[in-house]
């Protein structure tokens, strides 16, 4: 066994084991912050929510940005299992838009006020634009995979803007803005976005 390869497989110092535990309450302590609607969160109070001294905050990030990108990264983590989406191909449109709204919902609202940081910074964090990107690519898919028998079935002009306008309906910005904005409860925002989805989609008769 070389140095190096001793060195990878020792166990970790009890430095190492605490600097990673304080890092990880700081990621935990911010996101908690965020989830209840704290979107400027001081140091101070990052600090005290995590446990730590706010003077010693900073050894574990180099600055704020990376903190809230590693955070960021950390609910993508969480929100994995929740991009999940069984919908049969096979089943009519009604049940599918039901199935597909319930699924976007649950993922939506597991996105809250770290999507809108995400949103906020992405400006001046490339990794996050990028990453923002991607995710939209994946939902995108999820969209057209699910209703392409309604999406085939229009001419290609129409078939490109009833996807993007779909897409639109479906998004966490419309979801936002419907709850945060217009003030409907959730199941009246799961609503009007399965309302939207069959006004673009047709009556599953082809029209």
């Amino acid at each position: 066994m070389t140095t190096r390869q001793a060195a990878a497989a020792a166990p970790p110092d009890g430095r190492t084991l605490r600097r990673d535990r304080n890092r990880d309450a700081v990621v935990t302590a911010l996101l908690g912050l965020y989830r209840e609607g704290n979107l400027g969160a001081s140091a101070d109070e990052i600090a005290e929510r995590a446990g730590i001294s706010a003077r010693s905050l900073f050894r574990y990030f180099d600055d704020t940005e990376a903190l809230i990108r590693t955070a960021i990264a950390r609910q993508q983590q969480h929100l994995a299992p929740l991009y999940a989406l069984d919908v049969p191909a096979h089943e009519p449109l009604a049940e599918r838009v039901d199935r597909f709204v319930a699924a976007r919902v649950r993922l939506l609202e597991g996105m809250g006020e770290v999507g809108r940081v995400a949103r906020a910074v992405a400006v001046r964090q490339p990794l996050v634009l990028a990453e923002l990107a991607r995710i939209r690519g994946v939902l995108r898919r999820q969209l057209a995979t699910t209703f392409a028998a309604e999406l085939d079935a229009l001419p290609p002009g129409e078939r490109r803007s009833a996807l993007a306008a779909a897409d639109v309906v479906t998004s966490w910005e419309s979801f936002d803005l419907m709850r945060n904005d217009q003030g409907l409860r959730r199941d009246d925002a799961a609503a009007a976005m399965a309302a939207g989805l069959v006004r673009l989609l047709g009556d599953g008769t082809g029209r």
